[in-house]
């Protein structure tokens, strides 16, 4: 069994063709800009979305710990207080309330795979395990990723690659591709947004090379952060010095993790989105140094 937070068919941001993407709970970063925060727990959680939120009052008269508090239009929760029975989730009537995380088998995420096998086929799609981080969760990646490939199912890990080397090698036996997040060069800089080192991260990139593993590079891109011509110079060193990087992904700051904070009672961080212009200039410069293919990940 493992803790998971969603499923989703159909996806084709996260690889190539049409694909499944599972989620998984848990992450050993903490980046500041961070769009799915609701993954950073391993545990299961509540999330109050009061932008959905009709103020019915139907949470409130369920709860058993009185942890709803709906006074001049506004909606309170208190998490301390909440034990995730779920009976707010159940009533809500516009899906403002809900539990995120719930546990599942690989087998079970298999089979629900599977049922869009003809679409990976023509479209040369597969299943994607993402997060959180997945190897949070190493020993359930791993099952999931074994029990696609006994399907013939094509296989890929998103990942900040923060893990030990075994598992790296491990995942490069059951993975036909990584998506590689590369977030900052600078080693205190990366301490200083993500909250860790990039030395193992970095080791590991120079790791997959080693096996030969396909890597689609994902760069997430933050004004103010690393928006910067000595960060995008780190990104083609990296990319010009392994020949198993296919191509690089910039990912431009977008604020969907703003209002998930909000909704899990996080504060939240908030930087400037950039416009299309900017984002077309940001990748025409790594372009310029790049030997690879450099697109935005829409």
């Amino acid at each position: 069994m493992g803790k998971i937070f969603n499923i989703q068919r159909f996806s084709i941001h996260d690889g190539p063709g049409i694909r499944t993407t599972v989620f998984l709970k848990g992450c050993m970063l903490n980046c500041k800009w961070c769009h799915n925060p609701e993954s950073h727990s391993s545990e299961r959680q509540p999330i109050c979305r009061v932008a959905k939120c009709a103020l019915c009052g139907g949470c409130a008269a369920v709860c058993p710990n009185n942890c709803h508090e709906l006074t001049g239009g506004e909606h309170k929760l208190d998490f301390t207080a909440c034990i995730l029975c779920g009976e707010c989730a159940r009533i809500c009537p516009s899906g403002a309330m809900e539990i995120i995380g719930r546990e599942e088998t690989a087998e079970n995420i298999a089979s629900i795979a599977l049922r869009d096998e003809m679409f990976y086929k023509t479209s040369g799609g597969g299943v994607t395990v993402s997060g959180g981080e997945p190897f949070c969760q190493p020993e359930f990646l791993f099952e999931i990723l074994s029990s696609c490939k006994e399907h013939g199912l094509h296989t890929a890990i998103e990942t900040c690659g923060m893990t030990n080397e075994s598992n790296i090698r491990r995942a490069a036996e059951l993975c036909d591709l990584f998506l590689y997040d590369f977030k900052l060069g600078d080693d205190e800089l990366h301490r200083r947004y993500t909250g860790v080192s990039n030395r193992q991260i970095i080791a590991n990139l120079e790791l997959l090379c080693e096996l030969g593993k396909p890597v689609i590079l994902r760069c997430p891109i933050i004004p103010m952060v690393n928006d910067n011509t000595e960060h995008f110079r780190a990104i083609a060193g990296i990319v010009n010095r392994l020949s198993n990087i296919q191509m690089v992904e910039v990912e431009p700051y977008h604020s969907l993790g703003e209002a998930k904070s909000e909704g899990l009672g996080k504060e939240s961080n908030i930087f400037e989105t950039p416009n299309a212009e900017t984002v077309d200039k940001w990748i025409a410069e790594i372009g310029s140094m790049c030997r690879c293919p450099v697109a935005q990940n829409k």
